[in-house]
């Protein structure tokens, strides 16, 4: 009997679901993983899903996945990494229930990670920001819409699943001490404080939308959640507008992900602690926030500024005697 579809389906539905109780976005992120490994056995090796068996899907036929996403579809290491870390998740798994397949298992949990190179973080800059948040028509309903789903982003750092799933009941609008509450990575609820335009802006939607209790507040005109994707599509579209009056957006890689980079770079160049930022970005160590760190050119500039020396004057060219010259020429 094939165990290997049975596994698999035992895997999501007790280990992720049942014993983990995964979020969504891991679910979302480990499905994905295993379709993609799914059509490449079947459109490239010739192997059915219903077919697959554990001598099929082996290390060799891992380590070519893994190829075929960075060559064929474009991907980056990072997204290499992070699907062969859920076919490892699964792996490890079937190695308790299937010890006769204990050597091949073995084997793919050999696969090792590939090292990334570190980019500086894509962000952007004051002018950026104005042309991007003023490219969306605020006189029709999406274009409102539009515009406070990207002011909220860049000026409370949420990331694009917390985004998405925001809704009217997360954003709690006070006198004072206005915030929006979600459930970021690890299940962790965060609390991000509402600068007063913000805080206005989102109250004025809710409202004009009679948004209440589990509805998202970035929605479809019928009240569906907007996906990530969607959330992506749309940024795309108001980054090609913006580009035209702002001619430095043109090359960018801008993704939703870029505006909470310009929230932290906004934070930090506003003299915001580091500590600080790691917290209201909801990072468990400061650590990962130390790329911003790195990517504040500004910074450094004052910096220069400060330790900048006037040059002296210019020393005589040195002259070597015809002995060390004659001993160099023998070498």
């Amino acid at each position: 009997m094939n165990s290997f579809p049975a596994l698999l389906q035992a895997f999501f539905t007790d280990k992720l679901i049942a014993e983990r109780q995964a979020s969504a976005n891991t679910l979302a992120a480990y499905r994905d993983t295993f379709v993609l490994l799914l059509r490449y056995l079947d459109e490239v090796e010739g192997h059915r899903p219903e077919t697959i068996t554990f001598e099929i899907c082996n290390a060799r036929v891992i380590a070519s996945f893994l190829n075929h996403l960075e060559t064929e579809r474009g991907n980056s290491v990072s997204t290499r990494n992070a699907r062969l870390a859920a076919i490892r998740s699964f792996y490890r798994y079937a190695s308790y229930r299937e010890p006769a397949q204990a050597s091949r298992i073995a084997e793919v949990l050999s696969i090792g990670t590939k090292r990334r190179t570190n980019h500086l973080v894509e962000y952007l800059d004051h002018d950026e920001v104005l042309a991007l948040l003023a490219a969306p028509d605020q006189t029709r309903w999406h274009g409102r819409r539009d515009h406070i789903m990207l002011f909220t982003a860049i000026h409370t750092g949420l990331r694009v699943s917390e985004l998405a799933g925001l809704n009217a009941c997360d954003v709690h609008v006070r006198p004072t001490g206005s915030y929006v509450q979600c459930v970021g990575k690890g299940r962790k609820t965060r609390r991000t404080p509402l600068a007063s335009p913000t805080q206005t802006m989102l109250d004025r939607w809710i409202s004009e939308c009679a948004l209440a209790g589990q509805q998202p507040v970035f929605g479809t005109v019928t009240g569906h959640r907007l996906s990530r994707d969607a959330i992506a599509k749309i940024l795309r579209v108001h980054l090609q507008v913006a580009a035209l009056k702002c001619p430095s957006l043109v090359g960018k890689n801008i993704t939703p992900h870029s505006l909470r980079h310009t929230c932290a770079m906004l934070l930090l160049q506003a003299g915001v602690d580091i500590n600080v930022i790691a917290m209201w970005l909801g990072h468990q160590s400061p650590e990962t926030t130390q790329v911003y760190l790195h990517a504040d050119l500004r910074a450094k500039e004052e910096a220069l500024a400060k330790i900048a020396l006037e040059p002296g004057p210019a020393p005589d060219r040195y002259h070597a005697d015809g002995e060390l010259m004659g001993f160099l020429a023998q070498l």
